[in-house]
């Protein structure tokens, strides 16, 4: 029981970081250029946002894997996000046209996003790393 309700508040915690990754991801780009924070900061600020949520949601999805694997199928997931970017349709192209599909899927097709989304799902499993070695006592 007591290990249930562990996962149970391990995956709640990582739902919250991701909602947090996700406010914060929003409010960059809606409203980073309007006070003044530079171009570099605000798009790639966001990819890094953005790979770390993909982090989080994974690992709430799959709380007893071990970090490293994680950490791989995050970056799988970000940089065959990023690749679909290639792939056009009217009724896709339309999509990534809103506000929802332009956050989810991005427009254009970049190797630095891939980068940044990278930057973010190293980050983020380190976080994760040094939140189980100081509050679990193993660090996966």
């Amino acid at each position: 029981m007591d290990e249930i309700k562990a996962t149970m508040s391990q995956r709640l915690r990582r739902l919250g970081m991701a909602f947090a990754i996700i406010a914060c991801g929003v409010a960059l780009r809606l409203g980073g250029y309007e006070i003044g924070l530079p171009y570099f900061l605000v798009k790639y600020g966001g990819s890094t946002l953005w790979g770390a949520m993909v982090f989080f949601l994974i690992a709430m999805l799959l709380p007893r894997q071990p970090i490293g694997r994680l950490t791989l199928l995050a970056l799988v997931i970000a940089a065959l996000t990023e690749l679909t970017r290639l792939y056009h349709t009217a009724w896709l192209d339309e999509f990534r046209l809103t506000l929802a599909g332009a956050l989810l899927l991005g427009r254009i097709f970049s190797w630095w996003n891939i980068v940044a989304y990278g930057l973010g799902i190293v980050l983020a499993a380190f976080f994760e790393a040094r939140h189980r070695t100081r509050y679990k006592g193993s660090p996966d």
